[in-house]
């Protein structure tokens, strides 16, 4: 599968580097890596449930048995292993149940996916947390990473936090109202900034 990377990349990185000189220091460190998007609705979405409340290396060790598993990665595929087989991935009882929702959506045809690149970021979070398992953290990681949205900012993610804490806040905590205010600052790129942060807490890349 094609990873395409953001077509506004470079411009989001030019100007992040110029309003804030630690997210230049980022940028420069991690010059050459990017967020990028496979293309696929159901492998991001499905990716994301995998990755809920886990590190980024736990949630690749993960995804890499439960692709192995699955074979060819669409929803039907999924809906012919045993529950027993996916809780052998690694999954909890709770995410087998969510996998296996998303994938009884998509092949019944029950979710419009070509309707959400038209919708904005507030409407499609809230028509994707309709669906079980998909909460506001879930939508954001899908709005990121398959619609490749540029001003994604998700004030729940606990990496986001603890990076915004050690270069913003010399290690100490940040409130939700501090760390919204100063997500501010990289408008219209937060999506851009939330990555770079999170790229420098992990040797593996964030990806869903």
């Amino acid at each position: 599968m094609s990873i395409r990377t953001p077509p506004y990349w470079k411009r989001a990185t030019r100007e992040l580097g110029a309003a804030d000189p630690v997210m230049g220091g980022l940028i420069v460190r991690y010059q050459g890596l990017t967020m990028a998007s496979r293309g696929d609705a159901f492998q991001t979405l499905a990716r994301s449930i995998i990755g809920q409340q886990i590190s980024v290396k736990a949630a690749q060790s993960v995804w890499k048995r439960f692709a192995a598993a699955v074979g060819d990665l669409r929803p039907q595929c999924v809906l012919e292993l045993s529950e027993e087989r996916l809780r052998g991935c690694g999954l909890s009882g709770q995410k087998v149940k969510y996998l296996r929702d998303l994938s009884e959506r998509f092949a019944a045809g029950a979710l419009d996916v070509a309707r959400w690149r038209e919708m904005d970021d507030e409407t499609l979070i809230a028509d994707l947390t309709q669906v079980k398992g998909i909460g506001r953290w879930t939508a954001e990681m899908f709005l990121m990473f398959h619609l490749t949205r540029p001003d994604v900012f998700p004030l729940g993610d606990l990496g986001l936090r603890r990076a915004m804490q050690r270069y913003y806040n010399k290690g100490r905590p940040l409130s939700e109202r501090r760390i919204a205010a100063l997500g501010k600052l990289w408008s219209p790129w937060r999506s851009v900034a939330t990555w770079y942060l999170w790229r420098s807490l992990d040797p593996i890349p964030v990806e869903y």
